[in-house]
């Protein structure tokens, strides 16, 4: 399994875990907000949830043009290269 499959599975454990949404729906071409439905509440718990595990920080300005599961991967797992967080630094959320 590659790093962005990595992201993918726990980005989908993370919306299994605090929201409704159907996970069969859910590709990185999918909408975070029309496709899956989230709204600012739910988006917000998300990003906490992930900068908690992979131990970055995401701000305002990058997140603004995160519109996708695929852009929001992307933002991670630029964070991920470009700093020193490995995908590995905690087993469990």
């Amino acid at each position: 399994m590659n790093e962005r499959e990595k992201i993918l599975n726990k980005l989908l454990e993370i919306l299994q875990n605090d929201t409704d949404v159907k996970l069969e729906t859910v590709n990185e071409a999918v909408s975070l907000r029309e496709g899956l439905g989230l709204d600012s509440v739910d988006l917000v718990g998300i990003i906490m949830r992930i900068e908690e595990f992979y131990r970055i920080r995401l701000n305002h300005q990058e997140l603004e043009g995160c519109n996708t599961v695929g852009t929001l991967i992307d933002l991670i797992e630029s964070k991920l290269v470009n700093g020193t967080t490995s995908l590995h630094v905690q087993k469990a959320a």
